[in-house]
């Protein structure tokens, strides 16, 4: 056994079920574990390593960021960050943007934000509506938000005023919603419930429903934003606009970074009602500019459309030749392979063979590459899924 998973066991918290692999440099859509075994990486950092590993872009803007600033403090004015804000914002439909660490902690802004407005603006409203198979945080806040009774059990009581309904149900979210709901929260594509995305018309009446009912819409695009679905944006896939939208992952490409972006009839934060001590600090700015720049302006989103279509394509090849498969789920490169068994085996088959994949949920396979995966790398990645199913 590595001599690094032996040091870990004994020092780190028992919070993940590790892999016996021990991951040490990479390049492009490859990882290399400490023997110098290669892996075509269809993980990503869990969505996160959008332009792969040791992008020249991300490398140079941390080598010139951390030889002038890492940090100062959110009580100063940062230029990395007022430009970050103005590309998201000019590439968005919304006004303000907020910055943080993770995912867990943009759904926190959120949540705080909606409790606000709807203290501002609806009466003291404070229940958010959330969505069954939801996965938002670890938090307490994120976790009282996720509609997944494994993640929450060890828990309770979390926070109250929190109901959750079936997803892709107007009905039930119709009778949900009520005079003391600040907010209805979801994923446009879940991600850890299983990778189900959500019906364009079911969005545009969950918005239509926000509005008749003076309601914030928020939506949780953490994994599924940021190009993952052929769009910038999650939303923008969809054609519905949120009022406030939470972002992570791939926003930094490997480097921690999370935003809250919101519309201005939204944004009702005040000096001392939220703030984040890293949160878009010089470094981390920097990183999610060069992330953005190769996203919209090196045309990797629009890149990612074509080589997703291929995938799919591919995709449902398989599942007519192996009858494990029950269903392809997702949308561009955000993807799940419904099994009908439970699908560890085969995630550690795949890492036998070289391939690098996740689960969402416990029978499906998830597929989350590099936005800059090219036609020959689905290629691989298919031939090795062909031959772990078959086993």
């Amino acid at each position: 056994m590595s001599n690094w998973i032996d040091r870990g066991k004994k020092v780190l918290m028992n919070t993940y079920s590790r892999f016996p692999i021990t991951l040490t440099e990479g390049s492009g859509v490859y990882a290399k574990d400490e023997h110098g075994t290669e892996y075509l990486d269809f993980l990503a950092g869990i969505a996160v390593n959008v332009l792969g590993h040791a992008h020249p872009a991300i490398s140079k803007a941390v080598e010139v960021q951390v030889n002038k600033m890492l940090h100062c403090s959110n009580l100063y004015h940062i230029p990395q960050q007022t430009e970050l804000a103005e590309k998201l914002i000019r590439n968005s439909s919304f006004d303000k943007a907020f910055f943080c660490n993770s995912g867990t902690e943009a759904i926190e802004a959120a949540l705080k934000l909606a409790r606000k407005w709807g203290g501002v603006n609806k009466d003291g409203a404070a229940k958010i509506v959330a969505m069954e198979h939801s996965f938002h945080g670890r938090t307490i806040g994120a976790l009282s938000l996720t509609g997944q009774e494994k993640y929450q059990k060890a828990f309770k009581p979390l926070m109250p005023e929190v109901e959750f309904v079936p997803f892709n149900d107007i009905d039930a979210l119709a009778d949900a919603v009520d005079t003391a709901t600040c907010a209805v929260i979801l994923e446009p594509v879940q991600g850890e419930g299983g990778i189900f995305p959500a019906r364009q018309k079911y969005l545009q009446e969950v918005r239509r429903l926000c509005d008749q009912s003076e309601t914030l819409l928020l939506f949780d695009e953490v994994q599924c934003g940021l190009g993952r679905t052929s769009a910038l944006f999650a939303h923008q896939y969809y054609g519905v606009e949120p009022d406030a939208v939470a972002l992570a992952k791939g926003l930094g490409g490997g480097f921690p970074i999370g935003a809250l972006l919101a519309k201005d009839r939204a944004a009702v934060f005040e000096p001392g009602d939220h703030a984040s001590t890293f949160g878009g600090n010089p470094l981390a700015s920097a990183a999610a500019l060069a992330v953005l720049s190769e996203l919209i302006d090196g045309q990797v989103v629009q890149h990612s459309l074509e080589v997703g279509a291929y995938l799919h394509e591919k995709l449902s090849i398989l599942a007519t030749q192996n009858p494990r498969i029950s269903e392809i789920r997702g949308v561009n490169l955000m993807i799940g392979i419904q099994l009908d068994r439970d699908a560890s085996p085969y995630v550690e088959k795949c890492h036998k063979a070289g391939l690098l994949v996740g689960k969402a949920g416990a029978d499906v396979l998830r597929l989350v590459p590099p936005l800059i995966i090219e036609k020959k790398h689905v290629d691989t990645a298919i031939d090795i899924l062909t031959e772990v199913l078959a086993e």
